[in-house]
């Protein structure tokens, strides 16, 4: 790959030729029962043994595509003095704590990294810190690893993730910075917070990237639910607006409020191949009150707006056809429920029908098998055993003991900047 990459995100399933990962740290230890819930967990991670599976993710996309750590991205564009002093103080100013930018500043770019993404503890230097129930003065990250949601591939633009929760918000700060001083990327930055035009941010308007799917080049998919509101959606419209020409349709899915294992769309349906999609039928295509509307863009304006069955109808209307594989099989819907909850549904393609899954989901894994993707332990590849090349289709297996108690699967975990066409 030459030295500079362009952002260009035009599917959910062209070739991956860069991606975006954080190797999880001690961020993730970070934690204790008490605090899990306010940090988005439903419990807290052995890191050694999400370690041990996150390398197998890893160890895939090294032989599939280009890939990139966010910290040791985040450290490069630290050893620019004005990158670090405008990141310190908009990451100070976010989370109230200017009384400590002079001390962030004065650590060097490496530390600084690990200090914004592991957090810094609390100093009971005062009778107010030491009576704080708080260990840490800037919270750890633990969620970084899932750095689908604080940006998205959107054409040749990035979109930066506004996030729901605060716990969250200083990870977008990390990949706007990455995306628009790194000098390795070539990116157009939209930012929700900062909307131009003389604007105030928006405080209703909420975009995660695991709501956000490409279809095609002027066709989306966006999620609405506990993490994307539909003001999110309406600014992703307005952006689409103000590009004046061409046609552009964005599918809105709604989502239930609960359990938690259905806060993205991606938790439920997946893309795989030109002609195939995964899905949680019960949201997706089983009766139920979640509504599922098309929206058409032309000329700069919205110019139709209609409900429709289901995505794959509302697809159907645009000319493309997708095959449903069911998340945790056909048969039982007590198996379909565990293994959604355990992101049976979220699948990384990293080029059209070769994905990215947990084993543990052993139901939908062997759905996919029924439907002609052959089965591929990560080992297998990273060792050189197994050519992805050699299959028309295939799925790459890997652990999820661990992971998947963190919530989120493949295509949580990675963070696409470019992807090559695809033919339909």
């Amino acid at each position: 790959m030459a030295s500079k990459v362009r952002t260009c995100i035009n599917s959910e399933i062209g070739k991956l030729e860069a991606v975006l990962i954080h190797t999880p740290g001690s961020e993730v230890e970070n934690m204790t029962p008490d605090n899990a819930e306010r940090s988005l967990y439903s419990d807290i991670l052995n890191l050694q043994i999400a370690l041990k599976e996150f390398r197998q993710l890893k160890g895939v996309l090294n032989v599939v595509s280009s890939t990139f750590e966010v910290k040791t991205l985040l450290q490069e564009i630290l050893e620019d003095n004005n990158v670090k002093t405008g990141l310190v103080k908009d990451v100070c100013s976010l989370e109230g704590i200017t009384d400590a930018q002079s001390h962030l500043l004065s650590s060097e770019a490496d530390l600084l990294a690990r200090q914004l993404i592991e957090g810094v503890a609390l100093e009971k230097n005062t009778l107010t810190r030491y009576l704080s129930n708080e260990r840490f003065l800037l919270k750890p990250l633990h969620n970084l690893f899932f750095t689908r949601d604080a940006a998205m591939g959107m054409n040749e633009d990035v979109l930066i993730g506004k996030m729901a929760s605060g716990v969250r918000k200083r990870e977008s700060l990390i990949m706007k910075a990455i995306f628009k001083y790194h000098p390795l990327f070539e990116a157009s930055v939209i930012d929700p917070m900062h909307p131009g035009g003389g604007r105030l941010p928006d405080e209703s308007v909420y975009i995660e990237g695991g709501d956000f799917l490409v279809v095609k080049e002027d066709v989306f998919i966006v999620g609405t639910g506990t993490r994307t509101s539909t003001q999110g959606i309406d600014f992703i419209i307005e952006n689409l607006q103000n590009r004046k020409n061409g046609v552009y349709h964005v599918i809105v899915q709604e989502l239930p409020s609960s359990p938690e294992s259905f806060i993205h769309l991606d938790m439920v349906f997946t893309i795989l191949d030109v002609d195939t999609c995964m899905v949680y039928k019960p949201i997706i295509l089983e009766s139920n009150k979640h509504h599922t509307i098309k929206i058409t863009i032309e000329g700069g304006r919205v110019t139709r707006i209609a409900e429709y069955t289901n995505i794959l109808e509302a697809l159907k209307t645009l000319g493309i056809r997708l095959k449903s594989v069911s998340c945790g099989g056909d048969v039982d819907s007590w198996i379909q429920e565990r293994e959604q909850w355990h992101s049976g549904a979220n699948f990384l393609a990293f080029e059209p029908g070769k994905v990215i899954g947990y084993a543990r989901n052993s139901n939908t894994v062997e759905e996919l098998y029924k439907n002609g993707f052959e089965v591929i332990a990560s080992d297998e590849i990273i060792k050189g055993k197994v050519n992805p090349s050699d299959f028309n289709k295939c799925v790459i297996t890997i652990e999820g003991s661990e992971l998947a108690r963190g919530g989120g699967g493949a295509r949580c975990m990675t963070m696409p900047v470019r992807r090559a066409e695809v033919r339909w």
